[in-house]
Parts: C-alpha cells; structure tokens; sequence
C-alpha cells in the first residue's frame, strides 16, 4: 500500500525527492501520511501549504483513496479506499504463506552471510549469547523472505592462544600445573576435567591439542543449545583451523595485503593501515614475537568469506566487542566486502520476583542460555529477546515470560491466531458469492489496514534490521484482531456479512503466523 502511494507522488514530483509515506498513528488523520512538501517547499522556494495543495489535486483523482485531505502547514493525508482494502485482502487470501515475500530479479537478489553467536568453544552459551542468536537467525529470516540467499554461519575460534590456554585450564584443574590469572574458571572446566582425567594426563604436554579436543564436547553441547532447545539451524560451522589456517587464508590475507600496500613494518612488528578506513589506530597483524593477532585470523575469515562468493556479511557481537567494530569493519572493505554491517547486542538481565535472578539452579554460577530456554520455553525466549532493540540493555521477567495468560507477549499473540483458526473452525457460514465491500465497520477497517501493513514492516526490517519493528507489529496486529472478535460477529449476521467476516479471520490467521513464522515463533492451533 506504501509503494503504491510513493509510486504516485514520485509522478507528480520533478525533483529527484523520495517521498517518506508512513501509517498514520492517529486514524482521524487518515490513514497513511507524508510531509513531502515541506521538502518540496524548500526546493522550490514556496509556502509548503501550497505545494500540498497542488499535490492533493492531482492525487485526489486516483481510485486508491477515499480521500485526500490537506492538514496543518503542509501534511497531506490519505484514507484508503474500501476497493482497495478488499482487493488487499484478496491478496492476502491468494497468496497465503508468501503474503509479505519478495521474488528479486537475478541482479538485485544478493548473496549474505551472517555470522552470530561464535562463541568460543570453551563453555556453555551466555544469555548475551542466546540474545545474537536469535536475533541472527530472525534477520537471516526476514533477508530471505526479501528475497535474498542467506547462509547463517557459527565461526568456531578452535585455533589459537584461547585453545591452548583452554588447555592448560583443564590441566590446572586437574591439580597437574598451577592455576593462573587468565585461566578458565567456570565450574564446566572443572567437571570436563574430572570427567576426562585419563585425557588430560594423556595430553598434558599438547595443551593445545587438549584445549581442541575438550572444545570439540563443548562444541557438541552448545550445537544441542541452539538447535535442539532454541531452534536455531546454522548452515555452515566454519572452523578457524580448518577453513581459515589449514586453507592458508592468513598467508593469503598478508599477500593482499602486500599487494595492496596498506600493510607496513614498524617496532619489528606488522601493521595494517586499517586508520585510511574508518578505524581510529592502526592494528598489528603480527607482533614483534612473530605471533600473528586475533585480527590478523579474522581479517582472513573475511576473506575466506569473499571468496566464497558472498555480496555481505552481518556480523553480531556482544557487548564487550563496541572497540572492535572499526578495526573488523576496515578489514571488510580492504578484502572486498564493502556491503558489511556489525551489529553490537547489549547485556541481559534476568528478573525473577521483581528482583534481578543471578544463580544457576545446576552450578550455582550463572544462568545458561540452554537453561533459560528449557525453563521458559523456546518460544517465549525467542520473542522476549527479539521484543527489544538490541543496542539497548534488556530485563527478561522470567516469571512473565512462563505465564500462560494474555499478560504473556509471546501467549497474546500467539493466542490471537488460535482464536481465529478456532472462529474458522467453528463458523457455520453457507456457501456463496463473496462481498468483501461489505466489511465497512471501524474495526473491520481497522483489521484490513493492520494486516495490509505486513509486507511494508518486512521490507522495512530488512534494510535497518530493526527486527522489534516485526514483534511491536505483531503485539499490534493481534490487538487489533482481539478488539475485533470483541465487536464483530461471524455468526449471527447475515448469510453475506458473515461470509466477507470469514474471509477476513481467514487473512488474520495467515499474516499473523506468516509474522511469527519469521521471527522463528511457533503459531500454535490449539493453546
């Protein structure tokens, strides 16, 4: 509906302006607005207020409208015509599951990677963790739905210092060695170690080794965290040894980076000019004893990931990562990966009784990502972490989010689609010709307009990644049906309206599972 407005103003303007149209908040002032003409008054040096007026002209005449209205100094507001809104609705109908879904032609449909959660193999997945992931996995959703090839990626760090110092944790904890400062403390280290006694006496002297074969059970655990308990299926877990080390990527990444010249010796170490693309310093590519950085391994990942044919890549970090965006963002653009983005997720903080919940019910440590999904479910998790934008710090209510009652976001809405498959089942409406012009009521309006903006929130998402966008639309769509169900019947009218009424619950059920099918939310039948 969006489109078809600013399709219709880009006609009657000259400048090379591109209209902002969006849903009007209050409906007494329409039903979608712009504020094009305070920029075209600037531009042609006129009182907005007029240039509206000639723009209103020329709209008014097209059939999309019931209406166009001028408001204040120069706002131009649009109802949209009843005609219009049945034959949304019968493109909802038509196309069930792919109401909302783009087909791109062949040079616009692009080629993502998106690399999220990573975590080290060292242990079991935080809520910061579980936070990326299903923020990952639903951006993933949403790029392809806008049509585009998406490969979800967990990068296991299995090579390197953090594997061997893994290592000597685990030979520490088994009282062989001293334990020291930057050794891994958590209780996980403690009982793989125990476990394990017979391997960690074997590998004592290979603590690298050790460090890669504890990290591999770790690995087994955190792949039955996401994508048995959480539902997250990656497509692709790229080993740093094996597909960036044994692949020779870093020998491959200093050469371009020779070739290129933005590489330099200085202090007997080795430098990328990562300052001449955005990054505040240079950074070591290798140090002064020969010890190629964490970066250096990262930049060749990147390039791995170029060459593997990718238009971009998302990367999504936690919140102790702010001071590395530049610098990995410099190594994107120099290998070739222009169309890159990093997103920065913030802390969680979960809230049990109104108080903040630290304790681990098994270890007494902390709360695992797997722990919290088996004790609230899979579903609430996922919509409770997508519910809140990611730049910003979240309270999880544990309490709320295991709370089967409409006060429960995930429950509201999911319940909202329960209610009309239920209407749908339980509707005793005879067959015949079918009148959508007859749904004519406010919230019959209100229902069609809500489910109409569908396909504009995905396309929205898909280019800001704003995926609170997607769950605020759905509180909202199933709002808007609840109050429906509340006012307007089915059964009990005539044989006409009760057919159209039909039709409309039918297109609820389907734009509002289509929605939480995209967040990666289960829409139940029956509750």
């Amino acid at each position: 509906m969006r489109e078809k407005i600013i399709s219709l103003l880009k006609k009657q303007i000259s400048e090379d302006v591109m209209p902002v149209v969006s849903v009007a908040e209050n409906k007494v002032f329409g039903h979608y607005t712009t504020n094009i003409a305070f920029r075209l008054g600037k531009l042609r040096g006129k009182n907005p207020r007029d240039v509206v007026e000639d723009l209103a002209k020329e709209i008014k005449k097209e059939k999309l409208f019931e209406r166009v209205e001028v408001a204040g100094g120069g706002f131009l507001n649009f109802w949209i015509s009843q005609k219009t809104l049945a034959k949304e609705l019968t493109e909802i109908l038509n196309k069930k599951d792919l109401y909302g879904k783009k087909k791109l032609p062949k040079g616009k449909k692009k080629k993502i990677q998106i690399e999220f959660i990573s975590a080290n193999p060292t242990g079991p997945l935080t809520l910061a963790n579980g936070r990326g992931g299903f923020l990952g996995d639903a951006i993933a959703n949403v790029l392809e739905s806008a049509g585009h090839n998406v490969e979800r990626e967990y990068y296991v760090n299995d090579a390197g210092n953090q594997v061997r110092t893994f290592g000597l944790s685990l030979i520490a904890c088994a009282g062989i060695i001293p334990f020291e400062e930057n050794f891994y403390k958590g209780e996980y280290v403690k009982e793989w170690a125990e476990k394990n006694v017979k391997t960690v006496k074997k590998l004592k002297d290979d603590p690298e080794k050790l460090g890669a074969t504890a990290a591999k059970d770790f690995l087994k655990l955190i792949k039955i965290a996401v994508e048995k308990k959480a539902g997250i299926k990656f497509d692709r877990y790229t080993s740093e040894k094996l597909d960036v080390h044994d692949k020779k990527y870093i020998e491959k990444t200093l050469k371009l980076f020779s070739e290129l010249g933005v590489s330099y010796e200085q202090d007997g170490a080795l430098w990328l000019r990562t300052t001449d693309y955005g990054d505040d310093k240079d950074r070591v590519l290798i140090t002064s004893e020969k010890t190629p950085t964490y970066f250096l391994a990262d930049a060749g990942h990147y390039l791995e990931t170029k060459k593997r044919g990718f238009d971009g890549k998302i990367l999504i970090l936690g919140p102790d990562h702010y001071g590395y965006v530049s610098r990995i963002q410099a190594a994107a653009k120099i290998v070739g990966l222009e169309n890159s983005d990093v997103i920065i997720t913030q802390a969680v903080r979960l809230l049990s009784g109104g108080k903040e919940a630290k304790m681990s019910k098994r270890k007494g440590v902390f709360v695992t990502f797997g722990e919290l999904v088996e004790d609230v479910s899979a579903d609430a998790a996922r919509f409770f972490f997508l519910m809140i934008s990611p730049d910003t710090h979240m309270d999880f209510d544990i309490d709320l989010a295991k709370e089967r009652s409409l006060k429960n976001p995930v429950f509201y809405a999911q319940y909202a689609h329960v209610r009309a498959l239920s209407i749908i089942k339980k509707a005793r409406v005879k067959k015949g010709k079918i009148d959508l012009s007859l749904l004519d009521t406010k919230e019959d309006i209100n229902l069609i307009l809500k489910l109409s903006e569908f396909p504009e929130i995905l396309e929205d998402s898909s280019s800001d990644y704003a995926i609170h966008r997607i769950t605020r639309y759905i509180l909202e769509l199933s709002k808007t049906f609840h109050n429906f169900y509340e006012v307007e019947r089915v059964s009990g009218v005539s044989d006409e309206l009760a057919r159209a009424r039909l039709e409309l619950v039918s297109a609820s059920a389907i734009v509002i599972k289509n929605a939480l099918d995209v967040l990666g939310v289960g829409s139940p039948k029956k509750m």
